[in-house]
């Protein structure tokens, strides 16, 4: 009791030191900017003396530890300011747009593991043949080439040229705004309100950018899990499964696998913190209304309310997916334990 007692306040320590330490970057990033946050807020053309009143109405004028405390009680408390262009609370910001980049992680990681991983396991088995050469190239393109040279060539092959697919955006002119907002998700809102055409578009206008991010979390998937195979592969106990003329079927499912499926849930967990941060380039590209399109127009705007809430959520995505991989990865491992 007591060494599992000492091993939660390690990870919990660990856990409040990084986030302790994700407040003070972004604190220091809304201060060291070469933007100063009271001319960001009150305009370029505001008369100086706006400019010192609203200084110290943020508390600038304050030492840069009190500053500091102010910041923590704000964030504590869920407050992350307004937006400078908008002017919405950057709360009301993220929670629009956090559901669309949310939709996207979600079928992207589906898809990038119901592929990955059995290419992977496939590439193992094949190691050094034709099978696990093609796939190692697949992989090796996914990690080389730029994300927007797939989405571009999507674009043109897909909607341009064989209009096969729709074009950027979310939805169709024709169904915006016409279905209810419940979750902020299209394809749930529109199938909890029965609108199965709004359905259907909307899962037309997220096969590309799916596509695209789950080929890219595909190629690390499935290297991790040729790694992982080829380990388990070369244990004793699988050299022993094998001396016993079990079915290289039963040799590879039933006794590699479960030791690699704990292994792939630290890699899952982190892809999918990936993927919620938000592809930038693959939400600009296809005009894809996420967090990471948000933080991108918020730094091409100087807009810093929105990047330090943005780059705060993200963080504590990270953290969050870090601790459920380390105590799903001691839950499903007796050795850990």
């Amino acid at each position: 009791m007591k060494r599992r007692a000492k091993t939660l306040a390690g990870i919990l320590s660990s856990v409040f030191i990084t986030l302790f330490g994700l407040l003070v970057v972004t604190f220091l990033i809304g201060r060291v900017i070469p933007i100063d946050p009271a001319i960001a807020a009150a305009g370029d053309q505001a008369p100086e003396a706006v400019i010192r009143a609203l200084r110290t109405e943020m508390g600038l004028d304050q030492p840069i530890w009190v500053q500091f405390y102010r910041y923590v009680v704000q964030i504590l408390h869920g407050d992350f300011g307004a937006s400078n262009v908008s002017h919405n609370l950057v709360t009301s910001d993220i929670a629009r747009y956090f559901p669309a980049t949310f939709e996207l992680a979600v079928l992207a990681l589906l898809v990038s593991s119901l592929l990955g991983v059995p290419l992977g396991v496939w590439a193992a088995v094949r190691q050094g043949r034709l099978a696990d050469q093609v796939i190692r190239v697949v992989c090796l393109a996914g990690h080389s080439l730029p994300t927007f040279v797939f989405a571009m060539l999507s674009l043109l092959i897909f909607y341009k040229t064989l209009d096969w697919l729709p074009g950027p955006g979310r939805q169709s002119i024709f169904y915006t705004d016409m279905v209810p907002v419940f979750t902020g998700m299209i394809t749930v809102d529109s199938a909890i309100a029965g609108d199965w055409d709004a359905f259907f578009d909307a899962l037309a206008h997220m096969i590309q950018p799916v596509c695209i991010l789950g080929y890219f979390s595909m190629a690390y998937i499935t290297r991790m899990s040729r790694a992982f195979m080829l380990h388990a592969l070369h244990d004793e106990y699988i050299i022993t499964a094998r001396a016993k003329g079990l079915s290289p079927a039963t040799v590879i499912w039933k006794h590699a696998f479960p030791t690699v499926a704990v292994q792939l849930v630290t890699v899952l967990a982190l892809t999918f913190a990936g993927l919620l941060e938000g592809s930038v380039v693959t939400e600009t590209v296809f005009e894809w209304p996420g967090i990471g399109r948000y933080l991108t127009n918020a730094l091409k705007n100087g807009d810093m309310n929105p990047v330090i809430g943005s780059t705060l959520l993200i963080g504590v995505i990270y953290v969050s997916f870090n601790l459920l991989a380390d105590l799903l990865y001691r839950l499903l491992d007796p050795r850990v334990r």
